[in-house]
């Protein structure tokens, strides 16, 4: 037996679909291909059996329910479309929100926070300092930074500074514009407190490293 394309697309829609129906009869929720499947597999049923378009619409958003899909499902599937063989020839059916949202659906992707506060770097004694950017272009510093080895034309105590790093949230950081002097805020780093990396000023732990990374900092030119 020989198929064509669309044959066999119809065979893999009907064979997710029948799974889906398994799942369905189980009491197990669907994902997002099989809710696609079963729901496209209806349309083309009732549209072979000669149901009209806006009636193969309406029969679509009738066929699942938020509770019987994973969560997220249903607002994943915004839309789907499937072309079905009519009486005037092939049509695309599209249909919108086919699965009408639960009481509380979550969003793939969204963030749910915890109630209450969570403390920045609790614990950890903090130090400011005031950087002055003597270049010529903004200067750019992320939190995860050794701000000891930060670039050699901001100006700050960097004795002071070695073993911290910015007090910002990760992924976060400060901007040091040419020519302005600012305050910030850093705290000692955490875990084992070696330091590799960076601009190769430290390459160890941070106990009892401060000196040999002040001389290899002045050797470099970061002391001007």
């Amino acid at each position: 037996m020989h198929l064509t394309p669309t044959e066999l697309e119809r065979l893999t829609i009907f064979s997710a679909a029948e799974l889906a129906r398994r799942y369905l009869g189980a009491g197990v929720r669907l994902s997002y291909p099989e809710a696609v499947a079963y729901l496209a597999d209806e349309v083309l049923l009732a549209a072979r059996k000669g149901m009209e378009h806006p009636d193969l619409v309406a029969l679509a958003g009738q066929l699942l329910t938020a509770e019987q899909v994973e969560p997220g499902v249903a607002s994943l599937l915004k839309t789907f479309s499937v072309e079905v063989m009519m009486d005037q020839g092939t049509k695309l059916v599209t249909v919108f929100d086919p699965i009408p949202p639960g009481t509380y659906d979550p969003t793939p992707g969204e963030v749910i926070p915890m109630e209450g506060e969570i403390e920045l770097n609790a614990g950890r004694k903090p130090i400011e300092i005031e950087v002055l950017n003597t270049g010529d272009r903004t200067i750019q510093v992320r939190s995860h930074a050794h701000f000891f080895e930060v670039n050699r034309a901001l100006r700050f105590d960097r004795r002071a500074a070695f073993g911290h790093r910015l007090d910002r949230p990760s992924g976060g950081g400060e901007r040091f514009d040419p020519g302005v002097a600012k305050r910030v805020v850093l705290v000692p780093f955490g875990g084992t407190r070696r330091i590799h990396g960076f601009a190769g000023l430290t390459e160890g732990p941070v106990e009892g490293g401060a000196d040999a990374a002040m001389a290899r900092a002045e050797a470099k030119g970061y002391l001007k």
